[in-house]
C-alpha cells in the first residue's frame, strides 16, 4: 500500500511552494537550498518513548524544524533514553527539557503540553505528536489562521500507507464526511491557553478536551479541511494494541457511541433475518460516505481511491471495540494508560463553562477541571 509522496496542500499553496523552490529555498521534502525565514511561532512536542527506534528520522525532522520555528521537546522518557535524546540533539536549534515536576495528572502528554506552552516564546503555538510531520506550507497556514482564531485543527493523513494505516484511514474519511477529524496536532494562541488555565491532565481524549475547553472559554476555532499535515503510521503491533483504547474516546461523544454500539446488533439482526441485501446496502452506504470525505477539499490528493473501501471494516471493528471500551469503563474503572487507568474520556462542554458572569471570559472563569492554579 506504500505510495509516492503526494502533494499535501491546495493548488495555490503548491504553486507558491514551487516558486520558493525555484528561488532556492529548501522544502520539507529535503530539497537543497536556503531555508525560508523563521516564523514567529513555537512548536511543542510532548514526548515519551520506551525505545530509540526511529530516533534518527525524528532528529532529521527536528533539525529541519528548528530552522523555521522555535522548538521545545518536553521529554518524559526514562532517564537513559532522555540522555540518548540529549546527545542526539546536541547542537540542534531546540529546547529539550523534562516535564515540569510541579504539574500532576494521569495523562503524561497533557503534562508535556502544559510544560511546553508555559515556556513557549511566541503567541502562536503548534502542539504535535512525535509522528506528525509538518511542511513549510503547513506551518505558514497554521500561523496565518492563528492570527484570526484561538485554535486550529489541521487534517492528518498517513504516508506511507501500510495496511493498518489504510484501515484506520476509514475513520478519518468518515469524520471528514460529517465534519472534521481529530488529528495528532493542534495549534493554539498561547494567551488563550494560559488565560483558561490549560486543560485537564486527567482525561484520555486530550485533544477533544483541549478543543472543548477553548470553546467553553469563548475561543474561536478553525478546522480547515484543506490543511493537510502528514503523519507517520505506527507499527502494526502498536496499531493492534490501540484499538480498544481509541474506541474509549467515543465515551466522550454519546451520539457517536450509541451509533457504534448499534453496529453489531444490527449486523446480527440482518444475519438472523437472512437479509444479505441489508448488509451490502449498509456497506455501500458507508463507502459512499467515506468517498464524500475523501473528495472533500481536495482530499483525493492525499487519500488514495481505495481508502474509502476501508470504512466498513473500520466501522465493524469500532462496533466491537466500543462494547469492550464500555466494559472497561464500568468493570475495570477506565482505559489503561501507561501504569494507570484513566476513567474520563473527556468532559462535556457544560462541565467546562464559566461558573460566574455572562461572558465566557468573565472573572470567575474556572481553570479546566483538575488543573492547578496559575502559570
Amino acid at each position: 500500500m506504500d505510495r509516492p509522496h503526494p502533494q499535501r496542500y491546495p493548488a495555490s499553496a503548491r504553486k507558491a511552494e514551487a516558486g520558493r523552490a525555484r528561488a532556492g529555498e529548501r522544502s520539507s521534502d529535503g530539497r537543497a537550498g536556503t531555508p525560508p525565514p523563521a516564523l514567529p511561532m513555537a512548536y511543542v512536542l510532548p514526548l515519551r518513548r520506551t525505545t530509540d527506534v526511529g530516533l534518527a528520522e525524528l532528529t532529521d525532522y527536528l533539525r529541519w524544524l528548528g530552522d523555521r520555528v522555535e522548538v521545545t521537546v518536553v521529554d518524559g522518557s526514562p532517564p537513559d533514553l532522555f540522555a540518548r535524546h540529549a546527545a542526539a540533539w546536541r547542537g540542534l536549534n531546540l529546547r529539550h527539557l523534562p516535564p515540569d515536576p510541579t504539574l500532576h495528572g494521569l495523562n503524561g502528554k497533557v503534562i508535556g503540553v502544559l510544560t511546553g506552552v508555559r515556556v513557549a516564546g511566541h503567541e502562536h503555538v503548534v502542539i504535535a505528536d512525535d509522528d506528525v510531520r509538518y511542511d513549510d506550507a503547513g506551518l505558514r497556514a497554521v500561523h496565518g489562521l492563528l492570527g484570526r482564531v484561538d485554535l486550529v485543527r489541521p487534517q492528518n493523513y498517513f504516508d506511507p500507507l501500510p495496511w493498518h494505516a489504510w484501515w484506520d484511514t476509514g475513520r478519518t474519511l468518515l469524520n471528514r464526511a460529517f465534519g472534521a477529524d481529530y488529528p495528532g496536532t493542534l495549534a493554539v494562541r498561547r494567551s488563550t491557553f494560559l488565560g483558561m488555565g490549560g486543560y485537564d491532565p486527567n482525561v484520555l481524549f486530550e485533544n477533544l478536551e483541549l478543543i472543548r475547553t477553548v470553546r467553553a472559554y469563548g475561543g474561536t476555532e478553525a478546522a480547515p479541511a484543506w490543511l493537510y499535515v502528514r503523519r507517520l503510521p505506527p507499527d502494526a503491533a502498536h496499531f493492534r494494541g490501540q484499538r480498544v483504547r481509541q474506541a474509549y474516546d467515543d465515551l466522550a461523544q454519546p451520539a457517536r457511541l450509541l451509533t457504534v454500539l448499534a453496529v453489531l446488533p444490527a449486523l446480527a439482526a440482518a444475519v438472523a433475518a437472512r437479509r444479505p441485501g441489508l448488509l451490502l446496502g449498509a456497506a455501500a452506504g458507508t463507502v459512499a460516505l467515506a468517498e464524500l470525505g475523501r473528495r472533500r477539499a481536495g482530499g483525493s490528493t492525499v487519500f488514495p481511491p481505495t481508502t474509502a473501501l476501508s470504512a466498513p471494516l473500520w466501522l465493524l471493528e469500532r462496533g466491537a471495540c466500543g462494547w469492550l471500551a464500555v466494559g472497561r469503563r464500568f468493570l475495570l474503572g477506565g482505559a489503561r494508560y501507561g501504569n494507570t487507568r484513566i476513567r474520563q474520556a473527556a468532559h462535556p462542554t457544560s462541565r467546562l463553562r464559566p461558573l460566574a458572569g455572562n461572558s465566557p471570559r468573565a472573572p470567575g472563569w474556572p481553570r479546566a477541571v483538575g488543573v492547578g492554579t496559575d502559570q
